[in-house]
């Protein structure tokens, strides 16, 4: 049985208070215990939402999935589970090569969509998005540099800690992690089913989610938009690592799970590309991680 909690990141701080008398509006948390606390908005920057299975401490980071709400958008984000996973691919590009063995140590979450366009101009205050006939189409024409800005910005209001994904987190989550069944594409090997890429497109980005997830219940990481990834763009090693970082240095930075106007093979989960990250197009946006 899977339960469903409303915390605030600043109301945890106060549960240990034992009466506060306010005159503001607010919130109430009832706790299973009888008792209430009484929060005002005027502390609460966000609200976030997460379910966990029944007997996990409330207080355990491992939930299956969170939700955050700021400025009224929510998003969800999906527990990755640690573990390892064979990194490239042996029939892909040569910068896919060679294939090695990858293991990420901790537990992670990913965002269950790319970010949109609503969520962005709430925390920017402005789109800068080429195609905007829908607040829930990926937002796109934003530049690495700008998705750190984003992310300094979005961690301020909700007091969390987003970051964008390492290239190997990316893959490791897009092939579906440790239930992965082995996809060429993010949850399927017939791309129709996943991804909006050049053959159905229709030379536009789609609203998010309107394709099948991968694994993880993940949606869009084979096409959509590019997602930017933390890492300077390099090339693989044969040995085993653990937590890679990407290359010390570069001119790109990674992006990954092709988009709208590319072909099939450049969205497997595998493929490699890098961009500049001062530069922008309508095809590159991003997905968060923490």
């Amino acid at each position: 049985m899977k339960k469903k909690v409303i915390l605030s990141m600043l109301a945890v701080a106060l549960c240990a208070l034992n009466s506060m008398t306010l005159s503001a509006q607010g919130v109430i948390v009832y706790k299973t215990d009888g008792t209430k606390i009484k929060v005002p908005y005027t502390l609460l920057d966000s609200i976030a939402t997460y379910t966990y299975e029944e007997g996990q401490d409330d207080a355990d980071d491992n939930v299956e999935e969170k939700e955050y709400t700021v400025g009224g958008v929510t998003f969800k984000m999906i527990r990755v589970e640690a573990g390892t996973f064979q990194m490239g691919s042996t029939s892909g590009h040569p910068d896919e090569q060679p294939v090695h063995s990858v293991t990420i140590s901790k537990d992670y979450y990913i965002g269950e969509t790319e970010v949109t366009q609503e969520l962005w101009t709430t925390v920017m205050g402005s789109n800068p998005s080429y195609f905007t006939s829908n607040s829930q189409l990926p937002v796109e024409t934003v530049s690495w540099n700008d998705c750190q800005t984003f992310i300094t910005k979005l961690n301020s209001l909700t007091g969390a800690t987003f970051r964008l994904p390492t290239e190997a987190e990316w893959e490791f989550a897009a092939r579906g992690g440790n239930k992965s069944q082995g996809y060429t594409y993010s949850g399927s090997n017939t791309i129709g089913n996943v991804a909006w890429y050049t053959d159905n497109s229709s030379s536009k980005t789609h609203v998010v989610k309107t394709k099948s997830p991968n694994e993880l219940g993940i949606y869009d990481m084979s096409g959509n938009v590019w997602e930017w990834c933390q890492d300077w763009y390099g090339s693989y090693s044969s040995a085993a690592v653990t937590d890679p970082q990407g290359a010390s240095s570069g001119s790109y930075r990674v992006r990954r799970g092709g988009s709208w106007n590319y072909i099939a093979t450049d969205c497997r989960c595998s493929y490699r590309s890098g961009y500049t990250p001062a530069n922008t197009f309508n095809n590159l946006g991003l997905r968060l991680t923490m």
